[in-house]
């Protein structure tokens, strides 16, 4: 059955196939027309290089071949979905992850290179980058999700539990990289207790956008406040119980009302190059829609492979 004309998941549809880079367009395929696993793993597999890290854009706010630690959360995000999170592919991407790794053991946001390719203004390169939550705390916990055992774990979790349990003031996407980790990580008993302090550091502070058309005041020195939704992208995550449920549904009203005239969900980050606003737009559309099915607001587009577009 084609879905109906106009219907939010047929306009999405049709952004995909006008706009989408060849990975998201099988992703979507695989997630909503029932296509197979393995063009979405051919396509992840352009963006491995020969280090075990994943490079050229995957993240589309880095330019370039190099393997970055945001690369690597995108690609385990992937392979999760598939059902695929394991095997020498996960475990040379292990041994890439403890060769660039801090001291300490955490990953950088971003490993300094031969040459400065373009990334977004946002991301800082430094010389002697510090390691950060922000990349650690996703790695870890898909890693964990998936029952992966390599000795780099033991000290990147023990420095995201110590990072975790120390958070006093923090920021949005760190907390969202916290929730991250802690939604995967085994010691359920000490990531319930973490989350819950967190949840109440993300109301106390102000992270939380609760009624995210409420338009609010700028914050010197804060990111910009997150939706609920984006704490909680899916109904069993810890940080769904940092919401009430009419908190929740008004958040996720706004998530399917920031679907753009074209089909399409708006980039996480503001546009800096005519690639990366095209490839983030479509990556964050099939996000957009992961998230509205698992919160059971998408109906399922029974259709037995793809359309293009008219």
């Amino acid at each position: 059955m084609a879905p109906e004309e106009g219907s939010p998941l047929a306009r999405a549809e049709r952004f995909v196939w006008l706009t989408a880079r060849v990975l998201d367009q099988h992703r979507f395929a695989f997630h909503f027309l029932g296509g197979g696993a393995d063009p979405v793993d051919t396509a992840l597999g352009a963006y491995l290089n020969a280090d075990g890290g994943y490079g050229h854009a995957l993240d589309p706010d880095l330019r370039g071949p190099l393997s970055q630690p945001p690369h690597t959360a995108r690609a385990l995000a992937v392979l999760d979905a598939l059902g695929r999170c394991g095997g020498q592919r996960v475990e040379r991407l292990c041994g890439h992850l403890s060769r660039i790794s801090t001291p300490d053991g955490a990953l950088p946001l971003l490993v300094p290179g031969p040459r400065p390719y373009p990334v977004a203004p946002h991301h800082h390169l430094l010389d002697d980058p510090p390691g950060e939550l922000l990349t650690t705390g996703p790695v870890v916990g898909l890693l964990h999700r998936n029952r992966v055992w390599h000795a780099w774990l033991f000290r990147a979790t023990e420095w995201c539990w110590d990072r975790i349990e120390n958070l006093r003031r923090t920021r949005p996407e760190e907390l969202r990289a916290a929730v991250a980790f802690l939604d995967g990580v085994p010691d359920r008993p000490r990531a319930l207790a973490a989350g819950d302090r967190l949840g109440r550091l993300a109301r106390e502070e102000g992270h939380a956008a609760l009624d995210p058309w409420a338009p609010g005041p700028p914050r010197p020195g804060r990111a910009e406040r997150l939706p609920p939704h984006e704490f909680a992208r899916r109904p069993e995550s810890l940080a769904r119980t940092w919401f009430t449920d009419e908190e929740m549904s008004r958040s996720l009203d706004f998530l399917a009302a920031a679907q753009d005239a074209d089909g399409g969900w708006p980039a996480e980050h503001r546009a800096w190059s005519p690639a990366g606003a095209l490839e983030g737009r479509a990556a964050a559309t099939v996000e957009a829609l992961l998230t509205l099915r698992a919160y059971g607001r998408l109906p399922a587009l029974n259709r037995p492979g793809p359309v293009p577009p008219r």
